[in-house]
């Protein structure tokens, strides 16, 4: 790749980092407005497919599925279903900042994961990343327990569910265009979002009921599947463009944007025991990578 080519894959995987937060803010707004966290998953899934429908017809990328393909966009949608419901459940009631710094322990669990599933080689150094990395989580989860109850967990729920939505990514990635693969999880996610809402409105279960927005809260509920829309977007040709390992480190800026949009429209600044469990996180994240471009390294050197 050229030097061009990654600059423009950085500025792209920063400008994901500016817009994301703003689906966060999005559902924060609806949520705090009595919107319940099912209907603003749903209305994720419902815009996204609308906005990325032209896309896909001018980008002439076909609407084929085989029953494989079928059966695996089915499964990511299902974990980003999960994903964003446990995360709206969380900012529901907790600042953003420190829902996502708990969502940020998501690339530990994937490297477990992949180990597991996939059997990546996965050295002591790094599972004792993990460690250390989980251990900055519970500092950021003890006082959110604390002040806001069990709540608190719903951010490590979208961390599980994000690694699974990954590692479902990672297995179709190779033969279908991203493009594709947004349009195709957005519709199953959409479709698989009514059932439930039926359910959960007919037996008044709160979180999936369906109640009629408010003006304002047209306009975040549009807001969520837009900036979802969008931001990923922007990540989908940041990768296309510069290497995974280049980008990695620049996601962790994402933090420092979900800070400044909380404390500036919610009043939320997270306590010095949420700060010295961010910064655990964000080094042995970035210890990680350290260690996977040093494997990388010795791949490419070995005969």
């Amino acid at each position: 790749m050229t030097r061009d080519t990654t600059l423009r894959g950085i500025m792209l995987m920063f400008l994901f980092c500016l817009l994301a937060p703003l689906l966060d803010v999005s559902a924060k707004l609806a949520a705090e407005n009595g919107v319940p966290a099912g209907q603003i998953t749903a209305a994720r899934f419902f815009v996204q497919w609308g906005l990325m429908l032209p896309v896909l017809w001018l980008m002439g990328l076909s609407l084929a599925l085989t029953s494989r393909a079928l059966g695996f966009i089915c499964l990511r949608a299902l974990f980003l279903l999960l994903s964003t419901f446990s995360f709206v459940s969380g900012i529901a009631v907790m600042p953003i900042a420190d829902a996502l710094a708990i969502v940020f322990v998501e690339p530990f669990i994937l490297l477990l994961l992949g180990s597991m599933i996939f059997g990546d080689s996965v050295g002591p150094r790094r599972i004792a990343a993990c460690a250390v990395g989980f251990g900055g989580a519970l500092l950021v989860i003890q006082p959110s327990l604390a002040a806001f109850g069990l709540v608190a967990l719903w951010p490590l729920g979208t961390a599980v569910f994000f690694a699974f939505y990954m590692l479902s990514t990672r297995a179709i990635s190779a033969y279908m265009h991203p493009v594709a693969m947004q349009f195709h999880t957005a519709w199953t996610g959409f479709l698989m979002c009514l059932p439930i809402l039926a359910i959960g409105s007919g037996f008044g279960i709160g979180p999936l009921g369906v109640v009629w927005p408010s003006p304002v809260n047209w306009l975040w509920l549009f807001g969520v599947g837009f900036w979802a829309a969008v931001s990923h977007m922007s990540m989908t040709y940041a990768l296309k463009y510069s290497p995974s390992a280049t980008l990695a480190p620049l996601h962790y800026s994402e933090i420092v944007v979900a800070v400044a949009l909380g404390y500036l429209i919610f009043g939320d600044f997270p306590n010095r025991m949420t700060w010295a469990g961010i910064a655990i996180i964000v080094a042995s994240g970035l210890y990680m990578i350290h260690r996977e471009r040093l494997s990388a390294r010795l791949r490419l050197q070995a005969p």
